[in-house]
């Protein structure tokens, strides 16, 4: 085969407690198409990233590719024509790395005859990009809870209800590495159980679609206060949302917050987007469902 066309969803990581082990697939999707033949290697970028991302070896969907090939010893094409139709936004804390990278490899594998599964997938997109809560989102689908330490990885996939969700996006430029630096090495015991006693409470809640106790469940110590002076209006956004009923945190390391809304979504959301104008800042916003369908692709 010569033509391969790979799907992935975006994903939203964390869910307040569930730092580095809680993902949600959601239904907004990049779609790629690889094609073996041209000249040389070239890469198009339409949707989210044209005109920002590079369309050349330095993309990341170029240069997972390229890593899954070195790591199997195997030559690489010389002539590759990549078109990525991106519909989820960059830097955004909605996964869009792990998807460039997710999709690179996922297209590599194909080509080289699939000798990865999924799990061997996850486990080298955690070697590429450090974590691993939004790529076993997006592998898998649905709510997923991950222990990445181990070899293999261990993912627990959960189905869930109708869930209407609310994602702000603000204009503010924030990536992951430099929300990572702020985080301090050690934290308080305190602080651990907290986070792991609300952890587990979250996958309960949403599996359940117990908003009530999502509400209380969805709080966190180890990552969002460090983050919140980086994005101004975002802890005044999750406010606003909770006041309205909907739980809400920040979507992975931000800019993006996430909120579970009732038959309130649009409620929810200005007021969201009210509390970003408010501390200067302009905004998107996307209304979104949980996806149980993981990344696919077809050749």
């Amino acid at each position: 085969m010569n033509e391969l066309v790979v799907t992935v969803p975006a994903s939203s990581a964390n869910l307040g407690p569930g730092f580095d082990c809680l993902g949600l697939a959601l239904d907004l999707w990049n779609t790629t198409t690889f094609r073996l033949g041209g000249d040389g290697i070239r890469v198009h970028v339409e949707g989210e990233g044209a005109g920002k991302l590079p369309e050349d070896t330095g993309n990341l969907v170029v240069q997972a590719f390229t890593t899954l090939y070195v790591r199997r010893e195997a030559t690489m094409p010389r002539d590759l024509q990549v078109e990525c139709h991106n519909l989820i936004p960059i830097e955004s804390g909605l996964g869009s790395s792990t998807a460039a990278i997710l999709t690179g490899l996922i297209a590599a594998n194909f080509f080289l005859g699939q000798p990865l599964t999924r799990l061997e997938l996850l486990r080298m997109t955690i070697d590429i990009e450090g974590h691993a809560d939004n790529a076993a989102a997006a592998l898998f689908g649905g709510l997923v809870l991950v222990a990445s330490d181990l070899h293999p990885p261990i993912v627990r996939s959960y189905t869930l209800p109708a869930l209407n969700l609310v994602v702000v996006v603000p204009k503010v430029d924030l990536s992951t590495r430099e929300a990572r630096k702020l985080l301090p090495a050690m934290v308080e015991r305190c602080d651990a159980i907290f986070n792991l006693n609300r952890t587990a409470l979250v996958i309960d809640a949403l599996r359940e679609g117990d908003r009530k106790l999502l509400m209380t469940a969805m709080d966190d110590r180890l990552h969002q206060p460090y983050r919140f002076p980086l994005i101004p209006g975002s802890q005044a956004a999750i406010r606003a949302a909770n006041e309205l009923g909907a739980a809400a945190a920040l979507s992975g390391a931000g800019p993006s917050v996430i909120a579970f809304a009732n038959d309130n979504a649009n409620a929810v959301a200005q007021t969201m987007q009210a509390a970003f104008r408010a501390a200067g800042v302009e905004s998107r916003c996307y209304h979104l469902t949980p996806t149980m369908k993981a990344a696919h692709w077809y050749g």
